[in-house]
């Protein structure tokens, strides 16, 4: 897939083999546009960058609340978990979900660095292959919370 950011292209490698059904949802949103526009609403320096909240984080859309960003998911139902043996490590991309393991959806993050304490407690689907240093240059939250003021965006998100 080509993640297009404001200061580059990313390219990413999926893991069908590993997490089919993660993989599968995040093509289908993808390719119809709903990652288009959609903020970076929490992003930790030195943890992660996450994104991916179809409903209420897409910036050019009239339901766009960036207090609310992080808070919804799409129109489709939540996924079970499809936890491996990947390690969470710079430029792996995982489901977002809220304590229930089986609540990914539509949001997900991009490790800036290694996070071993996620490794199988979330879904890793695939993996930052070049244009990294894009994803480095996300604007960063509060130390914290990871809440962004002015996010970033994805511009667009689409199979290669």
């Amino acid at each position: 897939m080509i993640l297009k950011l404001k200061d580059g292209d990313v390219e990413i490698q999926l893991f069908p083999d590993v997490a089919p059904k993660h993989v599968e949802r995040i093509q289908k949103l993808a390719n119809d546009g709903l990652y288009d526009n959609v903020v970076f609403h929490r992003v930790i320096d030195g943890f992660m960058a996450q994104t991916g909240d179809v409903k209420f984080g897409n910036s050019s859309s009239k339901d766009f609340d960036l207090s609310r960003a992080g808070m919804g998911g799409s129109d489709l139902p939540d996924l079970k978990a499809e936890f491996t043996d990947i390690a969470h490590t710079r430029g792996i991309l995982s489901a977002a979900r809220s304590a229930d393991p089986n609540s990914a959806n539509s949001q997900f993050f991009i490790c800036f660095d290694s996070a071993p304490h996620l490794d199988r407690q979330y879904s890793a689907f695939g993996k930052v292959i070049k244009g990294m240093e894009f994803i480095d240059m996300i604007k960063k939250g509060d130390p914290n919370s990871g809440a962004v003021p002015d996010p970033d965006k994805i511009i667009s998100l689409k199979s290669k």
